[in-house]
């Protein structure tokens, strides 16, 4: 029988530590909202149509993406248990609003090209092993639910040259109502100036160009953009902002959640919640290895800061 956390109601066993996945309740997260329809069934499994969407889940998302995933080098290992593997650097890029006059839409650029029909049928365009049907309702689902989707394609009757489109790494836009974790709403997408000035981690995109920016792994969206399926709303994903909380107020402290705390809480499974993450099949064995260079990377760039305290060579 499984033990259940007293502070974040996780499911673990017996003899690990109480409030391992939680920090003992100063890691306190709203839950992840149930998918709707269709997307809950096809997570299930149960039906034909819902085991076809999980064995090609990764290609299905790959193609709802909104960047591009990349590492120095992939490993595949078929068989049995396929094994997602990756050596050196993994990162996410994205490029413009639209594409170049000789170049095909892809990632982002496809939600704002055409109606839905023309939409999904640059998705799976000379695909094997999908199905436009599957196709249409996702995009349909994303349409309506996905608030990067309605911020894109609301600034898009406001691009002009003399603007860019910028995605804040912590914050609401200036003059809006500070945003409430994990609650997208409108404004999450805002219009600046060419010239003015915006963070260093901020993911600033033109109208129509062939740079590919490389989104930094501690951005608040950088796992909603890349795992539309899993972050279907665009729920935020690890960002610098969030802080640990006292267990018996609830008032935030001031030390820093850590993305393996962060990661560590949301990946557990809790009798509340329709685990979204843990059905995803593949594309959680890829999503997992993705946070977890993420959960490095952040421990070397603390190393590298703090190697005089901490007495190690550089």
């Amino acid at each position: 029988m499984p033990v259940i956390c007293q502070h974040c109601e996780a499911k673990k066993w017996k003899g690990e530590t109480p409030g391992m996945y939680c920090s003992g309740g100063k890691v306190q997260l709203p839950r992840l909202v149930d998918p709707p329809e269709p997307l809950r069934t096809l997570l299930i499994g149960d039906s034909a149509e819902a085991k076809h969407f999980l064995t090609n889940i990764r290609r299905y998302n790959s193609f709802f993406q909104m960047t591009s995933f990349g590492t120095t080098k992939e490993i595949r290992e078929p068989g049995y248990m396929p094994t997602f593997k990756v050596q050196g650097q993994v990162y996410h890029r994205i490029g413009s609003l639209y594409p170049l006059s000789n170049e095909e839409p892809k990632f982002l650029q496809i939600y704002l090209v055409g109606d839905g029909t023309q939409q999904a049928e640059q998705r799976c365009k000379n695909v094997p092993q999908t199905r436009q049907d599957i196709f249409l309702q996702l995009q349909d689902l994303l349409n309506h639910h996905n608030c990067y989707v309605h911020s894109f394609k609301s600034t898009m009757n406001k691009i002009s040259p003399e603007f860019k489109v910028v995605i804040l790494a912590d914050k609401a836009p200036h003059g809006e109502h500070e945003r409430r974790f994990n609650a997208p709403a409108t404004g999450e997408v805002a219009l600046i100036m060419v010239g003015e000035q915006h963070g260093a981690r901020d993911i600033i995109l033109e109208e129509r160009s062939g740079i590919i920016k490389k989104i930094p792994d501690t951005h608040r969206s950088y796992d909603a953009l890349q795992y539309p399926f899993l972050f279907w709303q665009g729920e935020d994903g690890y960002h610098f902002e969030l802080r640990q909380r006292n267990p018996m107020t609830g008032l935030p402290q001031s030390k820093k959640i850590s993305a393996m705390q962060f990661y560590a809480y949301r990946m557990m499974k809790r009798s509340s919640d329709f685990i979204i993450l843990l059905r995803s099949n593949a594309l959680f064995h890829q999503f997992i290895v993705d946070m977890y260079a993420k959960i490095e990377s952040e421990r070397l760039l603390y190393i590298r800061l703090n190697h005089g305290t901490l007495r190690v060579e550089k």
